[in-house]
């Protein structure tokens, strides 16, 4: 069976209409400029040098912001960089994330003849009230109306959740798991939450009016999560937000940060009942 190897290119903030509680991309990824269908090949390139794509099965990603938010100029240019690649056998797949609201037939039509395999939506959590204090400007609906539709255009799907939002709870986090797994993503990454400069979460962390989880909590829930969907034979491919770079350790304040994270809870979760 061959290997998985994702070349990722980001796209931080780029045609994102909120911001989010949690959210600044450009110091959690380390990238402050926007990226070109130029830069794009460059990184393309640049992972190919180091990958043999007949023994490997290779994926563009674009990552860290909503694509299908983006200009739809800026989106063609960038998946048409992708698409020759693809063409040329170079790489096997493309995918991209974006929000649930941001997903309609004319935008899956688009991505479809642009050869994109596969869509990840930052649900984060099932909970209207959840979404709204954290200002993600979508609903419940918004994430089963998108999945629908994305499963009619046969894409893989990727669902994103967070634990440890403002006004989240185990409980909270525990439906959502539940309502995720109603919808039969193909896959689930689970992030519990972070504190990082500049954003909504700092302020109110420096106010006294947002307390993080631990590790130890953040790891108890998360377990709970991962055993509902290895029950339900729902693949988790993440556990734990990666500071890769300076510029993300350096912005990141609080909250459930541990390299072994993943391996913590994975472990943790035979003992969950």
């Amino acid at each position: 069976m061959k290997k998985y190897k994702i070349i990722p290119i980001f796209v931080p903030h780029s045609g994102c209409p909120h911001c989010c509680s949690f959210c600044n991309q450009r110091h959690i990824t380390g990238q402050h400029s926007e990226t070109t269908p130029a830069a794009a090949q460059s990184v393309i390139e640049k992972y190919l040098s180091t990958i043999d794509s007949e023994k490997n099965h290779v994926e563009v990603a674009f990552y860290g912001g909503s694509f299908t938010a983006i200009d739809i100029n800026k989106q063609n240019a960038l998946l048409d960089v992708a698409l020759q690649y693809k063409k040329q056998g170079k790489i096997h797949g493309i995918r991209l994330s974006t929000r649930p609201d941001c997903i309609t037939v004319e935008i899956l039509e688009n991505l479809k003849a642009r050869g994109v395999t596969e869509i990840e939506l930052g649900v984060q959590s099932m909970r209207d009230v959840i979404l709204k204090k954290n200002n993600r400007g979508h609903t419940a609906e918004h994430v089963i109306n998108s999945v629908a539709l994305i499963k009619k255009y046969d894409f893989e799907i990727g669902l994103q959740m967070m634990v440890g939002l403002i006004g989240d709870s185990k409980e909270d986090v525990i439906y959502t798991t539940h309502e995720i797994t109603r919808l039969k993503p193909d896959f689930v990454r689970i992030y519990p939450t972070l504190v990082f400069k500049n954003t909504k979460l700092h302020e109110l962390y420096l106010k006294g009016e947002y307390t993080p989880l631990t590790v130890e909590q953040a790891v108890e829930i998360c377990a709970s999560a991962l055993k509902i969907f290895n029950d339900n034979n729902i693949k988790v491919i993440r556990l734990g937000l990666l500071l890769d770079g300076e510029d993300a350790k350096n912005n990141y304040v609080a909250g459930p940060y541990y390299p072994r994270f993943s391996e913590v809870v994975r472990s943790r979760v035979f003992n969950v009942s």
